[in-house]
């Protein structure tokens, strides 16, 4: 990828120098790119921080509805 970057050679030419597909050298330098940002690993950061805190809604949700039932089992079973 630094090849391809560096060189100022068409992505074509250095991916068959490499004996890879030229899509295939492009999609690796986009990727390459990205990862570089600071502001994309951030929001990969954020993103996947997101989506535990929702797992953990989820679960504390279903644990806070079993025990509303419980406690509407168990206050029904009294004999006060």
């Amino acid at each position: 990828m630094a090849l391809a970057r560096s060189s100022g050679r068409p992505v074509s030419r250095v991916a068959a120098e490499l004996g890879v597909n030229h899509e295939t050298l492009r999609q690796w330098i986009k990727t390459a790119e990205h990862a570089e940002r600071p502001e994309a690993v951030a929001q990969s950061t954020k993103d996947a921080e997101i989506a535990a805190l929702r797992k953990q809604v989820h679960e504390l949700e279903m644990e806070r509805d079993i025990l509303r039932r419980a406690a509407k089992y168990f206050a029904g079973q009294t004999n006060w």
